[in-house]
């Protein structure tokens, strides 16, 4: 593979510094990241484990693997929305010239993702609050799952905490590329 192709393989605008709150924010989604892995594979493993080897049923191992599931990644959007490696419709611009036009296109990008990522931000924090104060508002009859009784809004939390945080850095990228429209610049 040539050096080309490699580099092409990673962002090329990344964030020009980290902040303080990068600086917090990064290490935690990499820790909750590689800790769910983990568990994941454990749990899994284990559930094969027990299925064929030993003839038996991990019952209620679902439950764990969702909440596993949800926070890996939810925690992995958000990483991947630092990196600027998120999913994202960037062919077009990627066969533009660079120019004033190839710009706009960017952030009209940016502005679209970003606006759709505070939509679903907005129905994350319904979700989560649904979740959490329960069907009639009054923490009464909190969903939760059948067997374990793990509250959903454990779940829940980990969709809107990674929305919240895509949107952030959704938002940055937005404000970044605006400044390279107007004062010029590669975009």
């Amino acid at each position: 593979m040539s050096e080309e192709k490699v580099a092409s393989c990673f962002p090329e605008d990344p964030p020009d510094s980290r902040t303080q709150v990068d600086k917090v924010l990064l290490p935690f989604f990499s820790l909750i990241c590689v800790v769910c892995s983990l568990l994941l594979a454990l749990v899994i493993s284990a559930a094969a484990f027990t299925r064929y080897v030993i003839g038996g049923d991990l019952y209620g191992f679902e439950e764990w693997v969702k909440l596993f599931a949800f926070w890996l990644y939810f925690m992995g959007g958000a990483y991947g929305a630092y990196n600027d490696t998120h999913v994202s419709a960037d062919i077009i611009d990627s066969y533009m010239k660079e120019g004033t036009f190839k710009r706009f296109v960017v952030v009209l990008r940016n502005f679209i993702t970003t606006a759709i990522s505070v939509l679903f931000t907005w129905y994350g924090y319904e979700f989560f609050m649904f979740g959490f104060m329960g069907p009639l508002g009054t923490r009464v009859a909190i969903p939760r799952t059948t067997v374990w009784s793990i509250p959903l809004w454990t779940s829940y939390l980990a969709v809107f905490l990674g929305l919240i945080f895509m949107t952030f850095y959704f938002g940055m990228r937005l404000l970044r590329n605006t400044r390279v429209l107007i004062r010029g610049g590669k975009a």
